[in-house]
């Protein structure tokens, strides 16, 4: 297996540095970018493996020489390496009504264990293509959660989302906490935890509200799920600055 890196990315370019693929002699995991230089890339890799080679190293400018228009330029480093062991972020959504059915699955697309939870089988033998889990005490659920994961509250009782908000703040190292509702809810809520002693700064409520005050649960599922990806663009990317 090769392991193709950007190892430096001036001016326009389709991926940053620290962007990887890996590739064998059938197949392509990952990308750089795409298009002409993955290409030039992934062909080079392959007559490193048919020739046994250990080290490359591309300096590509991206202009129409190549077939792009990025006007960049990447420094590609190639050796041979298997990919990290990826340690993804959970992401609990609690409430398997129309929003939750709809925000697990967009997640999904996310680098995230996403896991739909609720108390009631009616509503998650709804849901389709993700995980789910049957549980009357959801709120066990946070406290088995991993320092930096993410917890989106969408219950069918207010008293229920109070409940698994509190416990999801009262941790202090979850990436994300949001709960769906209204900034009447919101003061509510924060009256109720300031009485348990809890900050209620860090909860996200309303969802999704930066995008649209559309209502519809796939509109809400949208936006939230963008919300969240770009929390979890920006944890990457700080990983990358830490890697380099």
């Amino acid at each position: 297996m090769i392991r193709v890196r950007i190892s430096a990315a001036k001016g326009s370019t389709p991926r940053d540095a620290g962007a990887e693929m890996f590739v064998t002699p059938d197949r392509v995991t990952g990308t750089i970018g795409g298009g002409q230089l993955e290409y030039m890339a992934i062909d080079r890799a392959r007559q490193m493996l048919a020739r046994n080679e250990a080290q490359a190293r591309m300096d590509v400018p991206l202009g129409p020489e190549i077939g792009q228009c990025c006007g960049g330029r990447v420094v590609l480093t190639l050796d041979r390496g298997a990919p990290r062991a990826e340690r993804r972020r959970q992401a609990l959504v609690f409430g398997a009504g129309h929003v939750g059915r709809a925000l697990a699955p967009a997640l999904s697309v996310l680098p995230l264990e996403v896991t739909l939870i609720d108390s009631r089988p009616e509503e998650l033998a709804l849901a389709r293509g993700v995980t789910t889990r049957l549980t009357p005490i959801p709120e066990a659920e946070l406290r088995a959660a991993r320092a930096g994961d993410i917890a989106v509250i969408l219950t069918h009782d207010h008293a229920l989302d109070f409940l698994l908000a509190s416990e999801a703040l009262s941790r202090g190292d979850l990436a994300y906490v949001g709960m769906i509702g209204s900034a009447t809810k919101r003061a509510r809520f924060a009256r109720f935890a300031r009485g348990q002693g809890i900050d209620p700064a860090p909860l996200v409520c309303p969802i999704g509200s930066g995008g649209t005050p559309d209502k519809r649960p796939e509109f809400i599922a949208a936006f939230t799920m963008a919300e969240i990806a770009r929390l979890v663009s920006h944890a990457h990317l700080n990983e990358q600055t830490c890697d380099n």
